[in-house]
Order: C-alpha cells, then structure tokens, then sequence
C-alpha cells in the first residue's frame, strides 16, 4: 500500500467521517455483514461447547476442517463445502469413539486427541498433493473475510439462519442433557441424538468462523466470548445472549482494527477476544478477593 492509500485509511476524529471511511470500499460491507452473522452462530454455538466441557472439541473439528478443505481443492470442489463434511464427520466420528453419557470421559480426550493428529496428516497430504491450489487452501488457515463475495454473504447467511433455527428447537434439551447427560436419559430426551445435532451445529459454525478468522483461529472465536460471558452470568439464556454481543462486537471491532491498520483481521479479533477474557478474569478476581477480605468480624467491627 502507498503513502497515499495509508492516509486514506487513517480514521478520524469525527466518528461519522470514520464510519463513512470504513464502508467506502463494497468488500467490507460484505465483510461486516459476513462477519456479523458469524458472531450470531459462533456465540450461541460456543457457549454451548463451553457448557458441555468440549472446548477441545472445537479445536479439533476446526483443524479437520482444513483437511475437508484441501481435498475439495483437490477435487475441484468448492473447498467451504469440503471443510464442512469433514468437520460434521470429524465431530460425529468422535462421539462415535467416545462415551459422551460420561461428561470428561478418557474416551472423549482419546477420540478427539486421534481424530486431530490424523486430520492434521490428512491436510499435509491433500496439501502436497493439491500443490497447484496451495494458495487458496492457505487462506482457508488465516481467514478469507474481506475476500468474500456476495455469493457467499447470500451462503452465510442461509447456513447461518439454518443453524439458529435448529439451535432454537433443541436448546432446552440439549443444555439439560449438557448439565446431567445421565438424568436426562433417564428421563427420555434424546441424549445422543441431541450431542449428533449439536454437533451438526458446531461444524456450520466452524465453516463459517473459518472464512472470518482462520482455521487456526476458529476456535478463539468460538470459545473465547462463551468464556467471557459465564464468567459474568450463571444465567443460560442470558450468557448465551451476552456471548453473542461479544462475539459481534470483537468482529465489528476487530475488522475496523484491520482495515485502518493493515494488521490481519484474525489477529485483531482474537486479540480483542482474548482481551476481553482477561479483562472480566481480572476484574472476577479482584471482586472475589474484596470479598474475602471483607470477614464477618471486620463487617461486625464496621457495624
């Protein structure tokens, strides 16, 4: 970029003038509606794997993702359609291994920890295979956001209101069968139909943070904000509610970031994520520490 284009892009004092500045160019309008119904799935979707103890999970699903992505390449199939298979199949694959009736189970850590090495070898060899095709496969590792078209903003969104709508249906139950897997099947619901939902769920919200963020960073976008807003409220709906705010506002904030600065817009919005996180950690902290101090003798002397 020149002098030239750099000065354009400085923001300025005058919030309008930046706004103005920040929309000029079509591909970040396309940007900020991608990356807003992204944040809409992953905060809700995330909290979720917060709550049922499969952040790991995510991790997992997001990395054979890339491989899904590498062999469509391979194909000359679209590499979004490839990267969510493998990642429905990836998920699905380790509930298969694992015994998920039993929250934290050696099963579960196995499954995911195989399914990520092989996935991993999986994507090196489409790579090397699929050489001729490298580039477009190494955006998929660091995010393609502000080269999306309106062709995939229409795709999003289709996923994206797909997602949700299921995700409204199979809410109440799954969080029950997340708090007590072992309650809920004795009670009827569906506990391993609703973990197969779920994890339809999480590799849509894969495929879509991947074109934001990254594959290798996915997963921040997923569980960082579900982190943050438990750590401010025990309520379900409402965390699951305030995950979403974060995860939008961190997207707005961090594509903003990139643009007027040039830095990656994945970096700017784990950044901002992580930030968050330790910005609620520290002030959790501080309040429990004020708190202990305040003994019943030193309220009774103060009395």
């Amino acid at each position: 970029m020149n002098e030239l284009n750099a000065l354009l892009l400085q923001p300025s004092l005058n919030p309008i003038e930046t706004l103005r500045l920040l929309f000029t160019y079509h591909f970040m309008h396309n940007a900020f509606l991608a990356g807003t119904l992204v944040a809409i799935v992953a905060g809700p979707v995330g909290y979720f794997m917060v709550v049922r103890g499969q952040s790991f999970l995510g991790h997992a699903v997001s990395h054979a993702g890339f491989a899904g992505a590498a062999g469509a390449a391979l194909l000359g199939v679209t590499p979004v359609a490839g990267l969510l298979v493998f990642a429905t199949g990836a998920g699905a694959g380790i509930e298969a291994l694992s015994e998920r009736d039993r929250p934290g189970s050696i099963e579960m850590d196995i499954a995911i920890g195989t399914t990520l090495a092989f996935s991993l070898s999986l994507g090196l060899l489409f790579l090397r295979l699929a050489s001729s095709y490298a580039a477009n496969i190494y955006s998929f590792l660091f995010g393609t956001i502000l080269g999306i078209t309106d062709r995939d903003v229409r795709v999003i969104a289709v996923t994206a209101v797909t997602a949700l709508l299921l995700l409204a249906v199979i809410a109440r139950p799954l969080f029950f069968a997340s708090i007590d897997p072992a309650v809920a099947a004795a009670r009827g619901v569906p506990v391993r139909l609703l973990s197969y939902l779920y994890l339809l769920l999480l590799a849509i919200a894969v495929a879509e943070a991947v074109q934001v963020v990254g594959v290798l960073l996915a997963y921040a976008l997923l569980v960082t904000p579900a982190a943050t807003a438990q750590q401010l409220s025990a309520r379900p709906s409402f965390a699951a509610a305030l995950s979403t705010l974060i995860a939008v506002l961190v997207v707005w904030i961090g594509l903003a970031v990139a643009y007027f600065s040039g830095y990656p817009v994945g970096f700017a919005v784990t950044t901002l994520a992580f930030g968050a996180y330790l910005l609620v950690q520290g002030g959790t902290a501080w309040k429990h520490s004020h708190l202990r101090q305040l003994s019943p003798s030193t309220i009774g002397g103060e009395m």
